[in-house]
Formats: structure tokens, sequence, C-alpha cells
């Protein structure tokens, strides 16, 4: 009988083997995902919300990358480990990657929009699985006849064991070349021509300029990405249609083109996801463009008795929106560019909603492809079934940027800074608070863009040692932030942002 590590390592290459096939066959078939990330996507759809909300803040926008690695590596000691047990019984090592391509086809086959194509990577992932095994096996099992015709049957299991990692790498590599949709995408976007799309840039004092401020213009690539979708749907825009239906008069069916030629509007917005802990890092400043919502639904004609708008994302993704924040004339928009461009596709390419004074994940539908106008009352959401509120007003909050928490800074005049922000509503003043003392007014930047975050500075007296610092934020309605404390779920954090700093 040969060793332990070989008949692991006989298990983990039949199902490096497998992965190579099945990532093949998908990319041939110009599916979205893989087995691997499919079995992740399962996850993410299975995991609670308020799980996934604490995930979130731990780690960040490195939560989809790490939840694919935790789960290829699993895969990748099951492999081994299958191999292993075929060595006390075949069955069992066959047995394992049968259950694996189940739980493939059960992960695929539970996707909105799922193609019938979509069970044949985990098929074949399979059957590459079993016949490689059976093959490496073969000559770890003892076979007097052969065995004393060959003088080095190790040295025959290490070539046939490197050919097949071999093979596996050069299918891996050919998959990745077949799998040029999404780099087809990428070319159909660079060759967009959006006429009169905008990027005007910063407008003039919005900019305080203080350091360590997060910038009042957020590019794409440092733009915050929450989603639920391990690979972004990467659509062409020849291939993208919404259908506007439900309580409405008539449907409406748009192409992107008849979506990009009729009236455009731009706004400054700031988009801010619900699970954004207090002075969190998940909210972000863009231009958009793109076409009113209130337009295309006052053309469909809105129905008596509708308080709501189901959005529907490609990959499945859902949202319920109140109808009235599309209607009342807030700037609601089915947008196609960012920051004077088509919009990348991990931020919706071609074409998604956003909507001011709403969290993301009642409003902002990346990808989107169905708006159905109908009640709360009738559905729910993908959130509102973890846990999470049917509306999400964005609540009045405030963020210091500048000293960080437990940083180190000359004492005396200390200048501090940051962020406040109420979409829809906006910021009439900022204050201050050093060590529980006094309320003291902060400088605000321009502060007539109601859809905006607004930057603020102020300088405070710091004696040597350590400091405590807070901020409150009090809006247009003379509402004063609130200092009660809650957490994001479900309806978004409150309470001030506090920090400690060092003053030597």
């Amino acid at each position: 009988m040969r060793t332990r590590a070989q008949w692991a390592l006989a298990g983990l290459l039949a199902g490096l083997g497998g992965l190579a096939t099945s990532y093949l066959t998908a990319t041939w078939l110009g599916l979205r995902g893989n087995p691997v990330t499919d079995v992740a996507q399962l996850v993410i759809r299975l995991t609670p919300g308020s799980v996934a909300e604490r995930l979130i803040r731990i780690v960040g926008r490195h939560d989809k990358p790490l939840l694919v690695t935790g789960v290829l590596i699993v895969v990748l000691l099951l492999f081994a480990a299958f191999g292993l047990l075929s060595r006390r019984w075949a069955g069992a090592g066959i047995a394992g990657f049968v259950v694996l391509g189940v739980i493939g086809l059960i992960a695929n086959q539970t996707q909105y929009g799922a193609p019938a194509t979509g069970i044949l990577p985990s098929l074949v992932g399979v059957l590459t699985w079993l016949a490689v095994l059976a093959m490496l096996t073969a000559h770890l099992r003892p076979q007097p006849f052969r065995e004393a015709a060959s003088p080095d049957p190790g040295r025959r299991f290490l070539l046939l064991a490197s050919g097949v990692g071999v093979g596996s790498a050069v299918v891996g590599l050919l998959g990745w070349k077949v799998g040029g949709h999404r780099r087809a995408v990428d070319a159909a976007r660079e060759a967009l021509d959006l006429p009169g799309v905008t990027n005007p840039g910063p407008p003039p004092g919005v900019d305080v300029g203080v350091d360590g401020i997060a910038s009042w213009q957020t590019s794409a690539n440092r733009f915050y990405r929450i989603d639920t979708s391990l690979v972004p749907p990467a659509i062409k825009p020849d291939d993208w249609s919404v259908r506007i239906h439900g309580m409405v008069d008539h449907e409406i069916t748009l192409t992107y083109d008849e979506l990009v030629r009729r009236p455009r509007s731009e706004i400054w917005m700031t988009l801010n996801c619900v699970s954004n802990p207090v002075g969190g890092p998940l909210i972000s400043n863009a231009w958009w463009s793109g076409t009113h919502l209130k337009d295309l639904l006052e053309e469909a004609g809105v129905q008596p008795g509708a308080d709501a708008v189901k959005q529907t994302s490609d990959d499945g993704w859902t949202c319920g929106t109140p109808l009235s924040a599309m209607l009342d004339g807030r700037g609601a928009m089915l947008a196609y560019a960012m920051n004077g461009e088509p919009l990348p596709i991990e931020h919706g390419f071609p074409v998604r909603t956003i909507v001011p004074g709403l969290y993301g994940y009642v409003s902002a539908c990346k990808w989107v492809r169905d708006i159905e106008v109908t009640t709360f009352d009738s559905f729910t959401a993908y959130w509102t079934e973890r846990g999470w509120s049917a509306e999400g007003p964005v609540k009045l909050a405030s963020r210091i940027d500048v000293p960080g928490n437990g940083h180190h800074v000359p004492s005396g005049r200390v200048r501090v800074g940051g962020l406040a922000w109420q979409q829809n509503t906006g910021i009439s003043a900022v204050q201050v608070q050093l060590d529980g003392g006094g309320w003291q007014p902060a400088t605000l930047a321009r502060k007539n863009i109601a859809d905006s975050w607004i930057q603020w500075v102020a300088t405070v007296d710091a004696a040597p040692g350590r400091h405590l610092l807070s901020v409150r934020a009090v809006n247009d309605d003379g509402q004063v932030q609130t200092a009660v404390r809650a957490d994001p779920v479900p309806n978004g954090a409150s309470g001030w942002h506090t920090i400690s700093f060092t003053a030597d």
C-alpha cells in the first residue's frame, strides 16, 4: 500500500483536474460563474443578514475574495481527504466527489435565472474527478504482476501525477482564454460614446483643503462596493434592456440605446450602505448621469394604490423602493455613467438605479433589469427577508477623518475635520466637542448640494495628553444628530462619532 501522501495527492490532483474542466466548460458556455463561485454565492444567499453585516464590518471590501478563497481551500482539503478515503474503500472517494458535484448543481440551479446549461460544468467536473481518481489510484493499489515487471512503480505514479497536474494547468489556462466574455464587455464599455455626458470635477468651494479628509469626489476605483454578486454580471449594452411593469397603465421596455437617447440628467450624489457603522467607510460621492425615473414612471402611468417599486438585478438580487421617492422629483434615475465615464462593471454597468436620500439596500439596484410598480405588502426583497427594514431613509450622520483614531498630534491648536451628510435634506451646521465640554461650531465647505456629503473643519485647543473628540451634525430642517447609539440592523447606525487622540 502506498503512502498516505500519495493517496492524498491522487485525490487533490483529481479534484484540480475536475475544477479545470468545469471552469473551461463554464467559460465555453459563457456562464457567469463556475462551481466554486456558485457555491460561494450559495453561502452568501444562505447567510443571515446579521451575520453578513458583522462580516462586512470586519473585512470590508475583501469579503468576496476571502469567501471564494475559503471555499476553494475547503474544497482542496476535501479533495485530499477523498483520496485518503479511497485508500481504504474506493467507493468512499467516489461518493465524496459525487456529493460535491450535487452541491455544485444545487448552487447553480438555485440562482436567479440560471440556464439549464448551468448544470454542465458540475457534470463535467464530476466525470473528470472520477476518471482521474480511478486512473491515479489504480497505480497505488497492489498489483503483484505489474509490480514485478516494473522496478520503480513510485516513479511511474509520479510521472502520471505530474502529467495530470500539467494537464489541469493547461485546461485552466484554456478556460481563461475562452472566457473572453468579460473582456468583450470591457471592450464594449471602452468603445462607448455617450454624447453630452460630462465630468465637471468638484464644484468650487467643496474642499476645505485639509489633508486626510476624504476627497469630495470619489474615483470609481475607490468607490465602496457592497453587493451579493461574487461574479459581477458582464452585460454588453446591446444585450441589455429594462422592463417597467406591474401597477401601470401600460408596460415600457427600454433598450440601452433608447435609454441614452432620452433626456439626460446629471447630479452629484452620495451613496452609502445601511451596514456602515458610525464613522465607517462604506460611503462615497460621485457625479451621476442618467434618465429620471419620474419621467419613465409617469409615462407608464402609475395606478392608484401602488406604494412600492420592486427592482430586480440581472443576478436576481431585489430591493423594494418607496414609490414616492421616485416620483417626488428628488433626482432618482437610471444611471449609465459615473464621473463622466460609463459605469464600471462592478458598479452596475450598463445601467443601475440611484435614489437620493435612501440607503443602497432599498434603492441602488446594480445591473437593473426589471422595475415592477407594486405594493410593499405584496413582496419581500433580498435584505428585508434577512431582517432589515422595508424602507431605509438615510439617517443624519457625521464623521471625523482628521485626526485619525489613536493618532498623535502636536499639542496646542489642533486642526480637526471630516464629513457630514443626509442626502435629500442637506446639512446646515456641524459641531465638535472636546473631552465632553461645550459644543463649538465647525466651518462648513460649500453647503448647497443637498444630495452630497459636506466637508467640515474646526480648531480645538488640546493640552498635552489623551483627548476624546466627538462630532454631530444639524440638517437643513433644524434636526440635531442624535447621540443614541444604534447598530446598523435594521435601518442604519446612529450616534455621534467619537475618536481619541493624543496631544504631545
